[in-house]
């Protein structure tokens, strides 16, 4: 059926969403975003559990159940209930994509697996989300939290010298979600070259390494386990935060352009003058700038200019902390001038 020219992208694709929690939720909520029909199918006695994960509530939800469904119908269904079993089916026969994040087996318990519904609706897409994927134990539940401990994300995050802290928000459910996303979107292009239906399988534990990117690939690279570096950065000096006199500032020298640009503006054009505009001036040798010798091969010469521009971003990032320390401490001894 053809579509107004000013529909939405996904107009006129319907998605059973037998998911509960987030990582499925938000999957189905970015393509209800997208314009897709979504109907939630929901336990009669309560309905996805997150609708009590409170407080707070608006209208008698949980803010966390309305962040990731809005865009959806929802109907109640008790699934352990035959007629209710053949009703989820039916709905299923008549969607585009179905998605799924039973514990392991639990759609095929139901008759609501890939093959009932394909047997029903073959062009189906059909997604499945599990914690672990095909991994052993098979049975084990998924939770965002055990996820990114075990898979390292815990280990790099959180202050050098103190113990492994988890991302303030469920960041593995959330990019799981986009990915399931991603994935159904691909096979529902692939369906309309093709006619064919396909399966979607996602996994917290493989959603988790490859956010893992740069740090994955060095601890592959080099075989060293990955540091915890707080807020700073192991290859990118400025980037970090720090404290000023009125609150926090970030600074984000990503580059030697926008490092340039950092030190051309106030004070901190004397950080580029003694921390890498002079390398050898007393200063810059103090910061280790400028003090590794320019003979040898070129890729040589390249890593030790590296490692000296390194040293002096990090001079100049010590004395930016230093600065504003300074800055803070006058501040307060300013402001008790005053009082008294």
């Amino acid at each position: 059926m053809s579509q107004p020219a000013n529909a939405p992208p996904l107009a006129g694709v319907r998605v059973v969403d037998l998911s509960r929690v987030l990582a499925g939720p938000y999957a189905t909520m970015t393509l209800a975003d997208l314009g897709a029909d979504v109907v939630k199918i929901e336990h009669p006695a309560g309905g996805d559990e997150t609708r009590a994960w409170g407080p707070p509530f608006a209208g008698g939800e949980s803010a966390y159940f309305l962040s990731v469904n809005r865009g959806k119908r929802s109907v109640a269904v008790d699934l352990k209930d035959p007629e209710g079993r053949d009703l989820a089916l039916e709905l299923c026969a008549r969607a585009d994509v179905v998605i799924e994040n039973f514990r392991p087996g639990g759609a095929a318990r139901l008759g609501l697996d890939y093959e009932a519904v394909r047997a029903r609706r073959p062009d189906v897409v059909y997604c499945t989300i599990s914690g672990f994927g095909s991994r052993e134990p098979s049975d084990r539940a998924g939770y965002d939290f055990t996820v990114q401990a075990e898979s390292g994300l815990m280990a790099i995050t959180g202050e050098p010298d103190g113990e492994p802290v988890k991302v303030g928000v469920a960041i593995v459910d959330v990019l799981t979600g986009l990915n399931a996303a991603t994935a159904i979107l691909a096979a529902l292009h692939r369906r309309d070259v093709t006619g064919e239906g396909d399966r979607v399988e996602v996994s917290l534990l493989d959603t988790a390494f490859a956010a893992l990117v740069n740090v994955g690939a060095n601890a592959l690279l080099t075989g060293e386990e990955p540091r915890r570096y707080g807020n700073a950065h192991p290859s990118i000096v400025p980037y970090q935060p720090f404290r000023a006199a009125d609150g926090w500032i970030a600074v984000a020298a990503a580059n030697d352009g926008l490092y340039s640009k950092l030190c051309l503006g106030g004070s901190a054009a004397r950080l580029g003058r003694a921390c890498g505009k002079h390398p050898g001036s007393r200063r810059g040798a103090a910061c280790g700038a400028g003090q590794d010798s320019a003979g040898g091969s070129p890729d040589g010469r390249r890593r030790r200019a590296g490692r000296s521009s390194l040293r002096a971003r990090e001079c100049a990032a010590r004395r930016i902390g230093a600065t504003s320390a300074a800055r803070a401490a006058h501040g307060r001894g300013t402001r008790g001038a005053r009082r008294r």
